[in-house]
This record gives C-alpha cells, sequence and structure tokens, in this order.
C-alpha cells in the first residue's frame, strides 16, 4: 500500500495494480517462460533474479540507454531493442523520461522503501503529447523500480492496459 505523497496522487487504478502486482508478476513471468525463446527468457531471468540493492547514494540522474520487454498478454515475451532515456531532478524529485522508441513515458518516482521506489508516470506514442498523470487508465502508467547494480536498474509495470501483464524497462548507463 503505498503511503506519503503519493496517496494523494495515485488513482484508485494504479493502486489496485500494485496491490496486484505479485501475482502479476508471477504470471507474466510464467507466461514468458513457457512461450519465449531461449535467450529471451534468460534475459528476463537475469533481470527478475537480479539483487535487489539500496537506492541510498544512488544517482539516477543522467543519460540511461533503456529497452522494454512484455510479458504475457498478446505475445508470451517480447524484447525491445535499445533505446533513449533520461532522469532528470527538478527538485521535488527524480524524473524519468523516454526518449526515443515508438512508445513512451514520462513520470517521477516516489520511495517506497530502501530497494524499492514507485513510480507514477503516462504513456505515449511517438512524439504525441504526454496527457498528466490521472487523465485515465489508457496512459496512465505505476510500477515499481528496482536497483540491481552499479549503473543498472528497472521499472515494473504491473497489469498493462494494452499488449501484457507485465512491462520491465531496463535501463542501463
Amino acid at each position: 500500500m503505498a503511503t506519503g505523497e503519493i496517496l494523494s496522487l495515485i488513482t484508485d487504478a494504479d493502486q489496485q495494480r500494485l496491490d496486484g502486482y505479485d501475482a502479476t508478476r508471477r504470471e507474466a513471468a510464467e507466461a514468458a517462460r513457457t512461450g519465449g525463446t531461449k535467450e529471451d527468457v534468460a534475459i528476463v531471468d537475469s533481470i527478475l533474479s537480479a539483487p535487489q540493492l539500496s537506492f541510498e547514494g544512488f544517482d539516477m540522474t543522467g543519460d540511461w540507454q533503456c529497452r522494454t520487454a512484455k510479458l504475457g498478454g498478446l505475445s508470451e515475451l517480447v524484447i525491445y531493442s535499445w533505446f533513449r532515456c533520461r532522469v532528470t531532478d527538478d527538485g521535488s524529485g527524480w524524473r524519468l523520461e523516454k526518449l526515443s522508441g515508438s512508445q513512451r513515458t514520462t513520470g517521477r518516482f516516489f520511495t517506497d522503501s530502501d530497494t524499492r521506489l514507485t513510480y507514477l508516470g503516462v504513456g505515449s506514442v511517438n512524439d504525441q503529447p504526454s496527457p498528466p498523470y490521472g487523465a485515465g487508465p489508457a496512459s496512465d502508467q505505476v510500477g515499481y523500480a528496482y536497483r540491481t547494480g552499479e549503473d543498472r536498474w528497472h521499472i515494473e509495470f504491473p497489469a498493462q492496459t494494452y499488449e501484457s501483464k507485465l512491462d520491465i524497462l531496463e535501463l542501463r548507463r
């Protein structure tokens, strides 16, 4: 359950997605392992089994390479190529923007625990303007971010509206 500032921002639909996170993650991973290629399954397994490190002292700001893995849903597993993402600090916290690729996301992070952040954002396609968060389930996004290495982290987006049960946005320097 979300706490703090995020409580005044998160939609009921996104809170329900987070409430079902563990079951959604399990079902999506099972579908990916059943239907994905050996190489793609190995990538997803390495992401999902990576240690969850503390965000303490970690500077997310800067340019990142990012790619999306879609688990469950229309296809059991799809992994896209690397695109460009950027994290900035606007004074109220970290903000993520996926800068290239047809499916974009823009949003901000909230501390959930030492090893997990909650992401609230919006999705858009190509260069369409992003609606504000709270505009509805077609564009609203929610997920948990985990730091998995010195220059690696990812966000898991449960119960996606389109295409998949779980999206993972993997980021590396």
